[in-house]
């Protein structure tokens, strides 16, 4: 008899509100991860909560638990997804000055985030022409995937956005004249952020998308849907499709960039040691112990064995259930 793989549920959270004694909470979060067998990565910072956690779903479910016996979490949303493979390596619960990064003191975003919009109705907000349309995620996420009318600010990092809104806002930018804006991102926590920061300055409409990305290509049926491409996730999944259907994308075990058909048949690329995006950028020293390092991967899964390697030399990755901007999900 074939056995049967227990399944992984993998659940993406944020949460922004007032957590004075975040750092407290990293010790029993991260014992309380390990004896469930849950892995992932977990933010905490004064500003709220945010991560990507996967392992068991009785495990995961006693993590969400804990976490909703705390008043202040008791209101905690989250997004969730079962497979085959656990998705990350470790469980790592890390304190951090922001739960994303934009580097804008002063904002509030449980307080003074712009205004909700459910994803069945979206589509009619960006299909409004007096509606300025923006993803708020970063060009390398934009590049395998988005909205019809978007517009691309090319940052390489969150913490660039504030500086795109003050140029956009000069005279000639999109922005020019504070029009109806909205604002879109994976999971939904940018979008707090950057919705706060533009009410900031003045902007009086301004919407984002209740759940993000994901939300909508769970909620909304695909003949209905402005959404073209792949979204990009940071976990093993690389990214997801209309239902949360497995992508088309691979990750650089290198670079950590996702990889489409074009990539994948470049001529730069070299399973686990480059692709066209850092093709040329590692030492011939830093390509062996990539190599090796690829070599001992498919050893291990020939196997049927997991295999943890070292981290890439070079770049540190920009995925693995925190590297990125939101932390994993959302």
């Amino acid at each position: 008899m074939q056995s049967v793989t227990p399944p992984i549920l993998t659940a993406a959270l944020y949460q922004f509100v007032d957590l004075p004694d975040f750092a407290d909470l990293r010790d029993p979060l991260q014992a309380l991860c390990d004896a469930h067998s849950v892995r992932g990565m977990l933010l905490l910072a004064p500003e709220g909560i945010n991560g990507t956690i996967a392992g068991p779903p009785e495990g995961v479910h006693a993590v969400l638990a804990w976490l909703r016996s705390d008043t202040r979490f008791a209101a905690l949303q989250h997004k969730e997804a079962l497979g085959e493979r656990q998705p990350f390596y470790r469980m790592r619960v890390r304190l951090k000055r922001e739960i994303v990064t934009l580097g804008v003191p002063g904002l509030n975003p449980a307080r003074n985030a712009g205004t909700y919009v459910k994803p069945e109705d979206w589509n009619a907000l960006i299909a409004d022409p007096a509606v300025v349309v923006v993803d708020t995620r970063n060009d390398y996420e934009v590049g395998i995937g988005s909205f019809a009318r978007a517009i691309n600010p090319h940052t390489k990092s969150f913490a660039e956005f504030p500086a795109w809104v003050a140029e956009q806002s000069a005279p000639g930018g999109v922005l020019e004249g504070k029009p109806r804006v909205a604002m879109f991102c994976t999971g939904g926590i940018r979008c707090e952020k950057s919705t706060a920061l533009l009410k900031s300055q003045g902007f009086g409409e301004v919407y984002h998308l209740e759940g993000g990305i994901l939300k909508y290509l769970e909620t909304v049926p695909e003949e209905n849907s402005l959404w073209h491409g792949d979204c990009f996730v940071f976990d093993e999944r690389v990214s997801v499709g209309h239902g949360l259907a497995p992508g088309h994308h691979q990750l650089c075990r290198s670079c950590r960039m996702p990889l489409g058909e074009a990539e994948l048949a470049s001529p730069h690329y070299v399973a686990g040691v480059s692709c066209p995006y850092c093709h040329g950028t590692r030492t011939p020293e830093q390509e062996q112990a990539l190599a090796e390092r690829e070599r001992q991967m498919q050893l291990a899964k020939a196997r049927g064995e997991e295999h943890i390697g070292a981290r890439q030399p070079g770049t540190p990755p920009r995925s693995g259930g925190g590297g990125g901007d939101e932390g994993g999900p959302v």
